[in-house]
Order: C-alpha cells, then structure tokens, then sequence
C-alpha cells in the first residue's frame, strides 16, 4: 500500500503492527522497532518529517541500545534519520549522520554492497546540496 501512494490506507495497518509488535514482544523487541522505522519511513514518504523525525530518532536510541550501535539496522535508521534532517534542511547534521553510516556499512558490509553504495549516494547528495560537491568524489 505504502509503495503504492495509498499511504491513509497504509498507516493504521503500521500503526496497529507497531502496537501489537510492542504490546506482545516488548517496546524494545527488534520486531516492534523494526515496525517504529517503518511507521516513521510511511511519515517520511508522505513528507511528514515532523512526526517522521522523532519516531526514527526513538527506533535509533532503542536499537543502539537492544541490537548494538554497528548492527546494519541500527545503521539503516542512521540512514534514515539523516534523510529526515537533509529535507528539512539541517544539512550539516545529516552529513554526519550519512558519513556515520557509510563508515560503518564500508566496515561491516564491504564497499559494494547495496547499503554502502546509498549510503555513499546520500552523502555524496547532502555533500552537493552544501556547495561541497568536491568533497563527495
């Protein structure tokens, strides 16, 4: 649904699997925070970046601490966090949030695998956006 643009039918089925995920297995479940950053990704596809911020915010502080700070889906809500600051203009924020996760996607994963070629892109796109296009080659 959410890939479809039918995101008013999408979000109440996020919302009751965030629910349930965190009513059956625990707020801190990797399941239920798996569910937090995708109802925060349905916010950020509908440009909803204020509600979108502080749900990956949560979901980040919460797998830092459950799944550890290097663990790829710690590393993807980095990502995505760092998505949410580059369109709301907090550029030099999102930099570093990119640069985090490409240092620890090269690190972990290897420089060709999917999830360190974006997050090379998106540094290399808020690098641009700064007038640092230099920098991202």
């Amino acid at each position: 649904l959410q890939s479809e643009g039918k995101f008013a039918m999408a979000e109440p089925l996020f919302r009751r699997a965030l629910e349930s995920k965190q009513s059956t297995l625990g707020e801190n479940h990797p399941d239920a925070l798996g569910a937090m950053n995708n109802l925060a990704g349905l916010f950020f596809d509908q440009g909803r970046l204020d509600e979108a911020e502080p749900l990956f915010r949560d979901a980040l502080q919460r797998k830092e601490k459950v799944l550890g700070v290097e663990h790829p889906d710690t590393i993807t809500t980095v990502n995505n966090l760092g998505m949410v600051l580059e369109a709301k203009g907090e550029l030099p924020k999102a930099e570093q949030l990119f640069k985090r996760a490409l240092d620890v996607f090269e690190r972990t994963l290897g420089k060709k695998h999917p999830s360190t070629v974006t997050s090379a892109n998106n540094l290399a796109s808020v690098l641009r956006e700064m007038g640092r296009a230099r920098d991202a080659e």
